[in-house]
């Protein structure tokens, strides 16, 4: 090579970036690495992909080859063959429109919706702040007063007998605090449980009767027998769920306890219930519970339901809470010890924090069962969903039709059921401390 050779074979500066091979990023990456990586797991997706072909392609088009406007199924199927020739089958989603407000609120009356509503409203309220720990504290004495507020909007009826509950529980409180310098913790703690319910059995009644004469103040009361639809399938799965948590939380430490009489009083009730069908307690609770009742006493059948979901509930959230508790490494209880901790300050502040925190796949899991198994209310004859349901398709206009109004009703409980599976996801990343 001469010296005037103007070729030059060193780079003088650096080359720039280039971006990454296709087969090597995005969508085709990931098709690569989780659907064909292997010549099994190739023939296994299309197999999978073909199935799913096969079902979409015979769903979809009875899903948006369907009917809004109907008076009835046969009115259905006569526009749908106009719509879309003769032969072709597809969903009737005017029974949906038709009885959408049923199918939520029952036979509540009409004009009374933004009771219900306003309740729902409220819910999402009262929930935040123990959803989100990022929200003021001060909310939670609206969390605290809203199954009162709840309860009077739905039913109606004087505001003096919620009024007098919550002076029941307040009195319970009282009495747990200020008695176990003359009693013990031990008889303060049966104190706070009898105080209430001596109240409420012999004076709420005549207090409340006598506050109504002198202040009318009230909702028009609306009977049981109208609730029904999503709106009694959500006030019993909600109220089931927030109620079985610290009852749950109490058996499984009862369970645990070295008191003989606590400890046999708690396994006695958890095996008790959770050797017996839901299905069982509901029939006790609507037939035979009046009968150990005094006569004329008159206890409304969905808050005797309630009652027994809750304990049934909170039998299974027990032996969620105690797996959680076994768990725990002995040196933790060691550690509460340590630093001095009595035993209620080091369940609180150490023990039951971790607990519950290993325990939230199996919670979140029992509350997701709990809020499925309120369609068993309408085997008692109560109208969630299901039973109406049953009652829609027994008229002669919409005859004959399932398949729309099980969808509609497992795709709302889908979503309240999902909703809370992805609730349990972020609580468990949030709560990661592993990392």
């Amino acid at each position: 090579m001469t010296n005037s050779s103007n070729a030059s074979y060193v780079r003088t500066e650096m080359l720039g970036e280039k971006p990454a091979p296709v087969g090597q990023t995005g969508i085709i990456r990931w098709f690569r690495e989780n659907l064909f990586s292997s010549i099994p797991n190739a023939i296994m997706s299309l197999v999978a992909l073909w199935m799913i072909y096969l079902v979409l392609s015979h769903v979809l088009p009875w899903i948006f080859q369907s009917s809004w406007n109907a008076n009835s199924l046969k009115e259905c199927r006569a526009a749908i063959k106009e719509a879309y020739g003769e032969g072709t089958h597809g969903a009737c989603w005017a029974v949906i429109r038709e009885r959408f407000l049923q199918l939520i609120y029952g036979f509540y009356p009409s004009e009374l919706y933004w009771r219900p509503n306003l309740a729902f409203i409220g819910m999402l309220v009262a929930l935040a702040p123990i959803l989100f720990n990022k929200l003021p504290r001060k909310m939670l004495g609206f969390t605290a007063l809203y199954p009162f507020l709840a309860f009077w909007l739905l039913w109606g009826g004087s505001v003096w007998l919620p009024f007098m509950i919550i002076t029941g529980f307040v009195l319970g409180y009282v009495a747990f605090t200020m008695l176990p310098h003359y009693i013990g913790t031990l008889g303060a703690t049966i104190a706070a449980f009898l105080v209430p319910v001596l109240f409420w059995l012999l004076l709420a009644g005549p207090f409340a009767s006598g506050m109504q004469s002198i202040a009318d103040v009230g909702l028009e009361p609306v009977e049981s027998a109208k609730f029904g639809g999503f709106m009694l399938s959500i006030l019993i799965g909600i109220t089931g769920i927030v109620m079985s948590l610290p009852i749950g939380i109490l058996l499984a430490l009862g369970r645990q306890s070295d008191l003989l009489i606590v400890k046999a009083i708690c396994v006695g009730f958890i095996e008790f219930i959770r050797g017996v069908p839901l299905i069982t307690l509901l029939f006790v609770a609507s037939t035979l519970l009046n009968y150990f009742m005094p006569p004329g006493t008159t206890f409304d059948i969905i808050l005797r339901v309630i009652i027994m979901v809750t304990l049934f509930a909170s039998a299974y959230m027990a032996e969620v809470i105690r797996g959680g508790l076994a768990a725990l490494p002995k040196g933790q209880y060691e550690g509460a010890d340590s630093l001095g901790l009595d035993f209620w300050q080091s369940t609180r502040l150490i023990i039951m924090p971790q607990a519950l925190k290993i325990s939230i796949p199996s919670i979140v899991s029992t509350f997701i069962g709990l809020f499925k198994d309120t369609v068993l209310v309408s085997i008692i004859g109560l109208l969630d969903p299901i039973g109406l349901s049953t009652n829609i398709r027994a008229d002669a206009a919409w005859n004959g039709i399932i398949w729309e109004l099980y969808g509609f009703i497992a795709l709302v409980f889908f979503i309240f059921c999902f909703s809370m599976s992805r609730y349990s996801m972020y609580l468990e990343r949030k709560l990661q401390t592993s990392h």
